[in-house]
């Protein structure tokens, strides 16, 4: 019963600390009078209170702009965006939180930045001799920890513990549970208590503190996100504080001084380019996708559309584009050294493209042999299209007969459509998706009974892009519902699972 009443308390409090964030306004402000925009707000678990101000400063210098910051536990942080559907930018203790943001849709992009480790904080010297976790179940320790239900590290160790069947003692050992980390390290400093169980990085600059490792924590790391709010009002800005906390040789620098373990980030751009090759039948699908992109993140996407065995060579004589969407995996595949996983997003078919009332009734491959018709197709070598015709042919039987009608081969479906339009040709194998913008003037005819006659479309990331982490984003984004809407309407087969999408960069 005592241990109910507690946790309603806990709870109440937490509900409490909530709504009083809420009023209260932030915590602090780093001002400057440089800067037309309405200063960012960034709900910060106190955790991660030292590295994230010494981070802000350096971007307040750098760029003159105002960033707010609040601090408090991290699930008191989360009800607060919750509640109030304010704030630009959430970084709790642990990614726990960011998942649950994710599915409650409170937070868009997510940043990975580093990991911290749970540990057990003593006195410099460690008076009490603490060396295991039976040390802190001794009646001459005062140990103290943060609140389960509102502090990651609390939530953390619980759960921890509890897979190790250890929690309940610990619980029972327990004299306090503090609202934060930092409050359980003013605890140990002013000598109210003999231990506690902070993050390693809290210690940071502690001289009259220090570290105990126990073995029944090894499992206790948090990995470390920001996460972008999906209501703010100012994405650009958001975005660009992020991948300014998230950047190699910015905000990583301040993380690693102050003891994180961080990621690998991309590097500082003020506005980042992205190179993206893809094949060209894609261009209606995704162009508006990449735009919008763009739009959100502050970032600029440098677009190549072309065949993709023109695209391929590019690569082969030197050119590294961040990401490539190809047309075909036979496409993909010819450039493992440079994209050697991908992810399949959509399917394509052949179809045969004929004028508008099909005035040669053609029905099949085979009546593409007919004596006469001016027939169009892609260019085996310089796209997937090309090279899937000419599979679909062999496959089909008719690859000779055919190849004597040919009168045309292009690098892309789009010349193709351009041909059948001026009247030049009477008939072209493309895909599906090319003809979704022409119905008015020509008519698909479906290819029946050849499997081959499909395309798969993969996505690939560069792994040593200095990008990576906005490429990933961008992939995300070409992964989205709203992706997913658009190439249904041009005439794809979407090919995405849901559990295949990979957030957070992991």
């Amino acid at each position: 019963m005592s241990r109910s009443i507690v946790a309603l308390l806990l709870t109440l409090v937490v509900l409490v600390a909530s709504l009083l964030l809420l009023n209260e306004g932030p915590s602090q402000s780093l001002q400057s009078g440089g800067s037309d925009h309405e200063p960012l707000v960034l709900f910060c678990a106190a955790a991660n209170r030292s590295v994230i101000e010494s981070i802000c400063r350096q971007y307040e210098e750098e760029f003159g702009r105002r960033v707010l910051l609040q601090f408090a536990p991290s699930q008191t942080l989360l009800s607060s965006i919750e509640v109030s559907g304010t704030g630009d930018l959430f970084l709790p203790a642990d990614d726990d939180f960011i998942d649950t943001a994710r599915e409650k849709a409170l937070i868009a992009e997510v940043l990975p930045l580093a990991t911290m480790k749970a540990v057990v904080a003593v006195r410099r010297g460690n008076p009490k001799s603490i060396r295991c976790l039976d040390d802190l179940l001794r009646k001459d320790v005062r140990f103290v920890q943060a609140n389960p239900e509102s502090a990651a590290v609390g939530r953390l160790v619980k759960k921890v513990l509890t897979f190790q069947n250890k929690w309940e003692a610990l619980e029972d050992a327990t004299v306090g549970y503090r609202h934060s980390v930092t409050d359980i390290a003013s605890d140990l400093m002013v000598g109210s208590a003999d231990a506690g169980i902070v993050y390693d990085v809290v210690l940071h600059g502690k001289t009259e503190l220090e570290a105990v490792d126990l073995s029944e924590l090894k499992e206790a790391v948090s990995h470390l996100s920001i996460g972008v709010v999906a209501t703010t009002k100012q994405p650009p800005l958001a975005l660009h504080f992020a991948r300014y906390v998230a950047a190699s040789d910015r905000g990583l620098v301040h993380f690693k001084q102050h003891g994180y373990q961080v990621d690998k980030g991309d590097a500082w751009s003020d506005t980042p380019e992205l190179s993206f090759f893809a094949g060209s039948m894609l261009r209606p699908a995704i162009d508006d996708t990449l735009t919008a992109f763009e739009k959100r993140e502050g970032v600029r996407i440098s677009r190549v559309y072309n065949g993709c065995g023109i695209l391929v060579a590019q690569m082969k004589s030197g050119q590294k584009p961040d990401a490539y969407f190809a047309c075909d995996t036979e496409f993909m595949n010819q450039v493992p050294d440079l994209f050697p996983e991908s992810l399949a997003i959509s399917q394509n078919e052949l179809v045969i493209l004929v004028q508008k009332g099909n005035p040669h009734q053609i029905s099949s491959l085979k009546d593409l042999a007919q004596e006469g018709l001016r027939v169009g197709i892609g260019h085996e070598k310089q796209c997937a299209m090309g090279l899937l015709t000419q599979t679909t042919l062999r496959e089909g039987g008719i690859q000779q007969q055919v190849m004597e009608n040919v009168t045309v081969q292009t690098p892309t479906g789009d010349m193709l459509v351009n041909q059948m339009q001026a009247g030049s040709l009477d008939a072209a194998v493309a895909y599906l998706s090319n003809a979704a913008g022409a119905g008015d003037t020509l008519d698909a005819v479906r290819i029946q009974g050849l499997k081959c006659s499909v395309a798969t479309q993969p996505l690939a990331i560069l792994p040593d892009s200095p990008n990576s982490h906005t490429a990933k984003r961008l992939v995300d984004s070409l992964c989205s519902k709203a992706s997913q809407s658009s190439f249904l309407a041009e005439g794809f087969r979407w090919q995405m699972r849901e559990s295949e999408v990979q957030s957070d960069g992991k």
